[in-house]
């Protein structure tokens, strides 16, 4: 295998690289920081204390089948 025989794809990924970019900025909306931003405030909302896998819900649901537990055990 000679030198001329090597194909070289630098080039070819440099411009498959620059279309996706070009591809990339048109399917972005014209005000894509706001988009962005109002993306990642939506995703840092705090859950409710009460959310499922809560460490407050657990204990409160523990605590309540150990009172009921108590009490029937009591009666």
């Amino acid at each position: 295998m000679n030198s001329e025989d090597i194909i070289d794809i630098r080039g070819r990924i440099r411009a498959h690289g620059a279309r996706q970019l070009t591809l990339a900025r048109l399917a972005a909306p014209t005000d894509w920081e706001s988009e962005l931003r109002l993306a990642l405030q939506e995703q840092r909302v705090r859950p409710s204390i009460f959310a499922q896998g809560s460490d407050l819900r657990l204990f409160a649901e523990s605590f309540a089948i150990f009172f009921t537990a108590a009490m029937l055990f009591l009666l």
